[in-house]
């Protein structure tokens, strides 16, 4: 069988895509890849100047190339309500919302909800951002909502719902654990919520791939980390499972893909499992509930939704 590549993304013409932190990485590598076949692509970053330059390369490498702009700080909720305002102002209906931004094993730090920083800008900023714009992916046929997790959400054996912001004592890497965790169980309730509708929700992870976020890795977990780096994949490479999960016309509802290679690391996607706590829909219900009375989002009723 055939490696899935960028050359099996059907033609997107017509279709929006959202993809978030798309000015650097595994974003920009998303978005560039969908504005070549078609799409409408719209660049949802903190920094607009960088948003700038990564609408300019992309512009470079397929002229002609639909791309917008529109600031977003998923450390903010204002932020995300103004965006998430904008976004629908401007768009009737969404075809693919690419939750890809994240931080990763950054110092104690909060949002400026006071949310800890890793749980608040990976899962929560998304969760509010996606159920803002849950009404027009809802009205696109075909529509998918795709997010970014990591193979270290098997840091963390469940979520820490005694202490979500990790006010009793910080570990770096546990609370990235936690929040890519609770991007898995987002991806696994919102598809639950979803069922009998136009849209799907489904999930990916990039391997070990060159990217920023190994910025804030701790000193001995960066210098091991830099020895290994030339083990690490493109972020070309690292954005396929994503690519795959929102184009492939075979991706079902509730799929997680991932590199195909040696502990997933690094490879061409398919579909891949994640740990047994990101099963349990007991905590996963209750991870929904606690997100909406933390972010103030409540998702709408989808019992009158069909797929008419």
């Amino acid at each position: 069988m055939s490696h899935w590549t960028t050359a099996n993304i059907p033609d997107q013409t017509g279709r929006t895509a959202i993809v978030t932190g798309a000015n650097t990485g595994l974003g920009l590598e998303t978005a560039k890849a969908l504005a070549a076949k078609g799409a409408h692509v719209v660049l949802a970053v903190r920094n607009v100047e960088k948003g700038k330059a990564a609408a300019r390369e992309i512009e470079q490498s397929t002229p002609g190339a639909g791309v917008a702009l529109q600031q977003l700080d998923l450390t903010s909720l204002e932020s995300i309500r103004a965006a998430a305002d904008a976004l629908k102002s401007d768009h009737p209906t969404i075809d693919l919302l690419i939750n890809n931004a994240g931080v990763m094993f950054t110092p104690k730090s909060t949002t400026q909800d006071g949310f800890e920083l890793q749980f608040g800008t990976n899962h929560l900023g998304h969760f509010a951002l996606t159920g803002l714009l849950l009404d027009r992916l809802l009205a696109a046929a075909g529509s998918r909502v795709v997010t970014v997790s990591s193979i270290g959400h098997r840091f963390a054996r469940g979520i820490r719902f005694d202490d979500l912001q990790w006010d009793l004592g910080y570990r770096r890497v546990g609370a990235y654990g936690q929040a890519k965790l609770a991007n898995l169980m987002f991806t696994y309730e919102l598809q639950r919520r979803l069922t009998g509708t136009r849209t799907i929700a489904a999930a990916a992870h990039p391997g070990g791939s060159r990217t920023e976020l190994t910025r804030n890795l701790p000193p001995l977990v960066g210098a091991v980390t830099r020895l290994a780096e030339p083990l690490f994949q493109s972020a070309a490479m690292g954005a396929l499972p994503t690519l795959r999960a929102a184009t492939d016309p075979g991706v079902l509802g509730g799929q997680y893909f991932g590199p195909d290679g040696l502990g997933e690391q690094r490879g061409y996607p398919k579909v891949v499992a994640s740990s047994t706590a990101s099963h349990d829909t007991a905590a996963q219900r209750r991870l929904w509930a606690v997100s909406e009375e933390l972010t103030g989002v409540s998702y709408p009723s989808l019992q009158d939704v069909t797929t008419a």
